[in-house]
C-alpha cells in the first residue's frame, strides 16, 4: 500500500510540474497576477523575460517527466525508480532556484513548496534508504 501510495504521489508531482509548465509559458495563470518566472535572477536580465519563461517551461516539463517515469517505476517495481527520482528532484529544486526572482516574498509561487517536497523525497530516498 505504501508502494502504491509513493508511487502516485510522485506522479502527482509531476503533474503539478505541468502546471507550472503551463504557466510559465503563458497558457493559463496559476493565480492571477503570477508572473512566474518573470524576473528571475539567473536568466532573465541576461535571456530577457520571454526566453526564460520558454526556458523554465522546458525545464519544468522535464522534471514533471522525470517524475511520472520514476513514480510508474515505483508502481511497477522497477529498480531504476531511485536514481531517477534522485535527478528528478534535484533537476527540479535546481530549476527552481534559477528561475527564483530573488525575492523574499511570495515564495511559494516561485516554487519553494515544490523545493521543499523534493528535499523530503531525498531524505526518504537517500537517507532512510526509501525502497519499494
Amino acid at each position: 500500500m505504501v508502494q502504491f501510495i509513493f508511487g502516485v504521489f510522485l506522479v502527482l508531482h509531476g503533474l503539478v510540474h505541468l502546471l507550472y509548465s503551463g504557466q510559465s509559458a503563458r497558457r493559463f495563470e496559476l493565480r492571477p497576477g503570477l508572473v512566474w518566472p518573470d524576473g528571475s535572477w539567473a536568466f532573465s536580465k541576461l535571456l530577457g523575460d520571454k526566453t526564460t519563461r520558454n526556458l523554465a517551461s522546458t525545464a519544468s516539463m522535464i522534471a514533471a517527466l522525470g517524475f511520472v517515469a520514476s513514480g510508474a517505476g515505483v508502481l511497477i517495481s522497477q529498480v531504476w525508480w531511485r536514481p531517477l527520482v534522485v535527478a528528478a528532484t534535484t533537476f527540479s529544486s535546481v530549476a527552481f532556484i534559477l528561475f527564483w526572482n530573488g525575492k523574499l516574498r511570495q515564495l511559494a509561487d516561485q516554487g519553494a513548496v515544490a523545493i521543499l517536497i523534493n528535499l523530503a523525497i531525498l531524505v526518504a530516498v537517500l537517507v532512510f534508504q526509501w525502497s519499494v
